[in-house]
């Protein structure tokens, strides 16, 4: 049984919201977390009609009114740095993140979603330098994805298309290696055996994470 980070959970809720409401960039099927979550996806693309309309639209303001009650808010965009975007997002726990995309992946003909890095910090929940990376695709359940920095490999546990360092005491030692590095790897394989490789550029990262601890004191 994989065990995930607890606290990166609130974290990747932040990042789907950023992802669906307030990112710099068309983003299209970037945060997947199971079928059923797909099929409504596709649902909601058929425009509803009479009481089904009525119905739908007085769903969405239910589910407005209990995010805005759970202290959930909506990502505003701070600044890019570089190949990275600062956000923060407010509510009951502020939360400061910068992300970036793949510069490239290969092998390029591969199908998958976008994929994301993500750094984060909860001051509230005394979270700081949080690494969360999002692939695209499903991983293969028992894989060993990797991080590389430089050529430098992290160890990264997976759970659907969802990934985080294995070892979170090592969050602060990755981050470090990250401003002071030139490029990130990141490694996996899918669900069906395909090896998957994103390159990201660290351009900017340096003053993406300064920006975020001035907006997360």
């Amino acid at each position: 049984m994989i065990r995930l980070p607890q606290r990166a959970v609130p974290a990747l809720v932040v990042f789907a919201l950023a992802l669906g409401l307030s990112a710099p960039a068309p983003i299209t099927g970037a945060f997947v977390l199971s079928g059923a979550q797909a099929k409504e996806k596709e649902k909601a693309k058929k425009p509803a009609t009479g009481k089904a309309a009525k119905a739908d639209k007085s769903k969405k303001a239910d589910k407005s009114t209990k995010a805005d009650s759970k202290g959930g808010g909506k990502s505003t965009p701070v600044g890019r740095f570089g190949e990275w975007d600062v956000f923060t997002t407010g509510g009951k726990s502020k939360t400061c993140y910068t992300l970036a995309r793949p510069k490239d992946r290969a092998p390029a003909k591969l199908k998958r979603d976008d994929a994301y890095v993500f750094i984060s910090a909860r001051p509230g929940e005394n979270v700081q330098n949080e690494v969360s990376v999002i692939m695209g695709f499903a991983m293969k359940d028992g894989s060993e994805p990797t991080a590389q920095v430089d050529g430098e490999a992290y160890e990264l546990v997976a759970k659907g298309s969802n990934a985080w360092l294995k070892n979170p005491a090592k969050e602060n030692e990755f981050v470090g290696a990250l401003k002071k590095g030139a490029k990130l790897v990141v490694k996996a394989s899918s669900a069906r055996g395909n090896m998957s490789t994103d390159t990201y550029s660290l351009s900017g990262i340096s003053d993406a994470l300064a920006r975020i601890r001035k907006e997360c004191q």
